[in-house]
């Protein structure tokens, strides 16, 4: 029989905590002063973090904590001395975005459950398998997935599936957005995003805006209330609801219905499952963006997503707030009677039993009774010592005392003998669930080794085909080797004629006419080819994984991947493939580093990362010969959506038959997709027809042309360049060096970095 569905909810303070408890919440997610994604939150301290453990787990309910953002070099010594005192305090899981971070944990805390945070941008449960080598015990996959996906994924892999049921929805795919970071310096993978996505644009068709909401990147809130029964149906273990950022009466009256109707699906199932309009009306009035929608979970994209108007909150009613603020807040968490039992026998040191209903006991012994010499205790006087409760989490339902005559203990002792018996029975009272009470893990090695990889990861790695003996020795004579990544034909016949060591090309694109790519590449053979494999990969692109499996050119040598579906699909190849992950999979320390050696040698530069981090990384890099290489040219990719701003414009190339999943895209005829802001910038849009998805890139190219110096310090290996929206010619000029086609540019971060 399947466990009931875990209720998770958020914690943005102690207080909400609180709330999310009362309300009925089985799991709290929340996030400490460090390596969270929500920075703008309250956020707890760390003795916060303890007492909020000893409570849940007491309460029978479980606390996980949020260590999901990018992870820099000089940050990530300091992870595991942080996590400790949380782990000695029994923490139950970390949820976690940065593989480095990953690993690292893996090594110094091998039983603590690492959960992938959707900030990983698992779409599949090949991904979701890969990562299942490294100790990942829960996916919180992408928001975008399916329900029938998601159901694949948790009957595949065996892994525990968190799912968000309820709250506000990223426009991107989690993981994959720079928007904020790029245009505001304010980076949502280091927990500080300014919500670009909740601004309005333009949607334009050619030379014409389109007609389309003014906030076509805005998403409506999630509510899935009614879908309750599919989602536990589909094998869901954890139901998550958002909102670390929002007010504690938000988390405990969200908390509190979904309460209701999970407890009724279990108690009437689907039969007897109908949700009040009183209840609906109340989600709604608890900080809802405009309108509430469903999700990805029965659709992949459309318009009746997006929110009609501007996107602000609504206010919720005051009535309200303070039903919900007296009922969940202000209320202390129940206290589990105990009936306590003395003994105290002249000679013998005192003992204190507690019990409680369950039969849950436990026991300690105190200082030894004394014979008194003037006046006796009274069995009154002890009993009155024994049930002062204070704070504990218990109270005396009843006190029974065993005494001789003419007995005598100090009152310290007494009192000693009462916190040690009640400090007894809260940790049996939470042995008896199954958790960790508090001093039951001591992590003596939290410092991680520098020069190595861990064993842990080394034991249970699975290499993907080939990968052995494809290490690629960083470049000795000090100048940097070119590679060039293509999306279309014109593009590689420029790139072909540019001395460069590598040719990344668009698995797209050489799928649209893999014959005539097969022949240019035998006729170009001076240099190595690699194929880019898609942005995204989901269930849908099955079919075009087996074909592109089927046709892979002999002097293909390895694959550039962006996502952890690639990094699998490799892993099955027939062959020896090599592997570089994009600056998208975010190599953003040494343990990263370390975790991609395996797979190929090589790495790419994150797009987040200064000129003096990227100095540093290579450095790194090289000491364990790994090639570095950075980007220095290129339109950046700010968002990842599986919405469609095409299809919101009314213009779905699926939907009028002129494209789809299975056949060649046309690009041609439809007419190019741009978002323009309020500035009047126009952001190129990528519609890929082909895996249903958009990327929009940055409204200027992205150029270190007149870094030159700069450049040249980060000491990286390979420069490279990569073109998407460029002509042929435009290619040869940047290539060249002999002039730059564009008036306006921008180099990122390369000077500023992220916080």
């Amino acid at each position: 029989m399947k466990n009931k569905v875990e209720l998770l909810a958020p914690a943005g303070n102690y207080e909400a905590f609180v709330g999310a408890v009362n309300a009925g919440a089985d799991a709290v997610y929340l996030g400490g002063d460090r390596f969270g994604a929500r920075a703008y939150a309250d956020n707890f301290t760390a003795d916060e973090i303890c007492r909020a453990l000893h409570t849940a787990h007491f309460l029978g309910k479980k606390i996980y904590l949020t260590v999901n953002t990018l992870i820099k070099e000089t940050e990530l010594g300091e992870l595991c001395g942080w996590l400790a005192p949380f782990y000695e305090a029994g923490l139950d899981g970390v949820i976690v975005q940065d593989i480095g971070a990953l690993c690292r944990i893996r090594e110094n805390f091998p039983d603590l459950d690492l959960h992938a945070s959707t900030q990983m941008t698992l779409t599949g449960a090949d991904g979701a398998a890969f990562l299942k080598q490294f100790g990942v015990t829960r996916v919180v996959p992408a928001r975008e997935l399916s329900l029938a996906e998601v159901r694949e994924m948790r009957a595949r892999t065996g892994l525990e599936i968190e799912c968000f049921i309820h709250g506000a929805m990223c426009y991107c795919y989690s993981g994959q957005c720079l928007f904020s970071s790029i245009l505001g310096g304010r980076s949502g993978n280091r927990g500080r995003c300014a919500q670009p996505c909740r601004l309005p644009y333009r949607i334009c068709m050619g030379e014409k805006s389109a007609a389309a909401p003014e906030y076509p990147l805005s998403l409506k809130d999630m509510c899935t209330i009614e879908y309750i029964p599919r989602l536990i149906e589909a094998g869901i273990d954890s139901f998550k609801i958002e909102g670390r950022m929002k007010r504690p009466e938000y988390a405990a009256g969200v908390t509190t219905i979904y309460r209701k109707y999970i407890d009724l699906y279990e108690e009437a199932g689907p039969e007897g499952y109908r949700v009040a309009k009183e209840d609906m009306d109340r989600l709604r009035s608890l900080y809802i963006r405009s309108e509430v929608q469903t999700g990805y979970y029965e659709r992949h994209n459309g318009r009746e997503m997006i929110t009609p108007g501007k996107p602000g909150y609504t206010g919720s009613s005051r009535q309200l707030l303070d039903e919900i603020r007296a009922r969940y807040l202000q209320k202390a968490s129940d206290r589990r009677p105990v009936r306590l039992h003395g003994v105290f026998q002249i000679g013998q040191p005192a003992v204190l039993k507690l019990t409680d209903a369950d039969g849950v006991s436990a026991s300690a012994s105190g200082g030894t009774v004394e014979e008194a010499k003037n006046r006796p205790l009274q069995r009154e006087e002890i009993a009155r010592q024994l049930v002062k409760t204070g704070n504990s989490l218990i109270e005396a339902a009843a006190c029974d005392i065993d005494m001789d005559d003419g007995v005598f203990l100090p009152v310290s002792a007494l009192n000693e003998l009462r916190r040690e018996g009640i400090a007894a029975y809260e940790r049996a009272r939470i042995a008896a669930f199954g958790l960790f009470p508090a001093g039951q893990r001591v992590s003596g090695n939290y410092m991680p080794p520098k020069d190595r990889l861990t064993k842990s990861v080394k034991d249970s790695v699975t290499h993907l085909s080939g990968s052995a003996g494809q290490t690629k020795e960083p470049a000795e004579s000090g100048e940097p080797r070119t590679d060039i990544l293509v999306s279309t034909a014109d593009q590689l016949a420029a790139a072909a004629e540019h001395p460069c060591r590598r040719i990344y090309i668009e698995s797209d694109l050489f799928m649209e006419k893999p014959e005539e790519i097969r022949a240019f590449l035998r006729a170009h053979d001076n240099r190595e080819y690699y194929l880019a494999l898609p942005r995204i990969l989901r269930r849908r692109d099955e079919e075009y994984l087996h074909n592109l499996a089927a046709c892979i050119p002999d002097n293909v040598g390895g694959f550039l991947i962006r996502n952890y579906e690639a990094a699998a699909f490799v892993g099955k190849l027939e062959g020896s493939y090599a592997v570089v992950p994009d600056a998208n999979l975010y190599v953003f320390n040494r343990d990263s580093l370390r975790f991609w050696a395996r797979y190929g040698g090589e790495c790419t530069l994150p797009y987040e990362l200064n000129g003096r981090e990227c100095r540093a990384l290579t450095g790194q890099a090289h000491e364990i010969h790994i090639a570095a290489a950075l980007i220095v040219y290129g339109r950046i990719p700010l968002m990842l959506s599986a919405n469609c701003l095409r299809k919101t414009a009314g213009h779905c190339l699926l939907d009028s038959g002129r494209s789809g999943p299975d056949v060649a895209v046309d690009r041609a005829p439809a007419a190019p997709v741009r978002l323009r802001d309020r500035y009047g910038a126009d952001f190129p849009v990528e519609t890929n027809c082909q895996h249903c998805y958009n990327v929009i890139y940055n409204s200027v190219p992205y150029s270190l042309h007149r870094q030159q110096a700069e450049v040249r310090r980060v000491g990286a290996d390979i420069w490279r360049y990569d073109f998407t929206t460029e002509s042929g010619e435009d290619c040869r000029l940047i290539l060249s060096g002999s002039g730059f086609p564009y008036e306006k540019y921008t180099a990122g971060h390369f000077k500023r970095g992220v916080e």
